[in-house]
């Protein structure tokens, strides 16, 4: 009796995960049609999934963050570190602008009457608050009380000090590695609990598919084609003016024609697995092999990127945070957009890069604006459309910015 059980389970579990999740957003969607408001029995297990992506926020986070910092050097600080880290930035910058444009005008889920779960209603921050925000009183408090903005200030301050503490070469230099290591463990440990959170959301996207389809109906449907089309159309400006204006031409000055062609099995590859680190060995044997990078620049500039540079997951979760407020019924004001903007570019920094890591950031923008986690279930289903295109297009920009810092090293 055990035998096949076992036999059963291994050959679920050999069904990617995503593609269970997306089966699981169809059939909770034909509970929901079928049964209606019966299905609101199944909501605790959708409750529950919510908690547990919600546990995992700031750990993951600290940990990750961390690990990428990790990487970093007072002396790959200088004219390869610059040029990194302020491209990466700077592209990040613009796709979080570029999707809160685009879901402004296109205001996907607007008329849509969601019940499923309330806004925290609060006064807007003024933006001087948002920008003192960052800075924490208390960091042990800012990570205890959830406070993203201050979090992340705070880890990136400690994880660069800890860079320079690595580099002073006395007693205490040596103990630095250890430091980063037990980080890295914790990273891996934090990972194993989001592929079993993640297996466990098999259930809960059905549960909330169902008891929210049951409750609100299937305008849900129209409203989640508008967020895919939103997200789609954010990403294909950014990688326009990215790629063929600012990078290409104006900073790295390469040929579209020669670094596509160069950069086509990375972002093929990105395309299919949806996933930067999977996606890590393809990127640089393409940095090493057809563009010709040096590897002193690819080695730094990469596995930085593979954390830190997420351009596709910020339209993503600028998007469908718009998304959520139009849902309820409390669009943003700008100061609102501001803060979100901040956060997207911050959050996409510690998003790690796995397929179905996004779900769990997206969690913490909807709480530090006061959105109800419950819209997170449903855009799950539509997850493996989202992610395909933003993965393929990140490997591409992380490839061009090889290209500026070698350029910027004199390599």
């Amino acid at each position: 009796m055990i035998q096949p059980i076992r036999t059963l389970w291994s050959r679920y579990r050999s069904i990617p995960l995503i593609w269970r999740i997306f089966v699981a957003f169809v059939l909770g969607a034909g509970a929901g049609i079928v049964f209606g408001e019966q299905m609101a029995v199944v909501r605790p297990v959708g409750d529950l999934f919510l908690r547990l992506l919600n546990m995992l926020v700031i750990p993951i986070i600290v940990f990750t963050l961390l690990t990428g910092i990790r990487q970093l050097s007072p002396a790959k600080l200088g004219k390869i570190g610059g040029a990194t880290v302020g491209l990466y930035a700077l592209t990040t910058t613009l796709a979080g602008i570029i999707g809160l444009a685009v879901a402004n005008v296109l205001q996907p889920g607007r008329g849509l009457e969601f019940g499923g779960g309330e806004a925290q209603s609060k006064a807007p921050p003024s933006l001087l608050d948002v920008v003192l925000g960052i800075v924490p009183n208390n960091p042990v408090a800012a990570l205890a009380e959830g406070n993203l903005l201050a979090t992340v200030f705070f880890v990136i301050v400690f994880g660069i000090a800890l860079t320079y503490v690595r580099a002073r070469q006395d007693a205490l230099a040596e103990s630095v590695d250890s430091v980063f290591e037990a980080f890295e463990v914790g990273a891996e440990a934090m990972f194993v609990i989001v592929r079993g959170v993640l297996e466990f959301g098999v259930l809960g996207v059905f549960a909330l598919m169902a008891s929210g389809i049951g409750t609100e109906g299937i305008g849900l449907f129209s409203s989640l084609g508008e967020l895919v089309l939103a997200v789609t159309i954010a990403i294909g400006i950014h990688i326009g003016f990215t790629y063929l204006v600012l990078l290409m031409s104006v900073i790295a000055d390469v040929s579209p024609i020669a670094f596509l062609s160069g950069a086509k099995d990375a972002m093929v590859t990105a395309f299919a697995t949806r996933s930067s680190s999977g996606t890590l060995p393809v990127t640089m044997r393409n940095a090493d092999e057809d563009l010709q990078i040096a590897e002193r620049v690819y080695s730094f500039t990469l596995p930085v990127g593979a954390t830190a540079n997420m351009d596709g997951a910020a339209i993503r979760q600028a998007v469908t945070v718009m998304f959520a407020a139009n849902v309820v019924g409390q669009p943003l004001v700008l100061t609102e957009q501001i803060f979100v903007l901040i956060v997207a570019v911050l959050i996409s920094i510690g998003t790690a890069g796995v397929p179905g890591a996004g779900i769990v950031m997206l969690t913490v923008i909807l709480t530090q604006v006061g959105l109800p986690l419950e819209v997170v279930g449903f855009v799950a289903g539509v997850d493996p459309i989202l992610s395909t295109s933003q993965s393929s297009q990140v490997e591409g920009v992380r490839l061009l910015s090889c290209v500026q810092a070698s350029k910027a090293s004199g390599q």
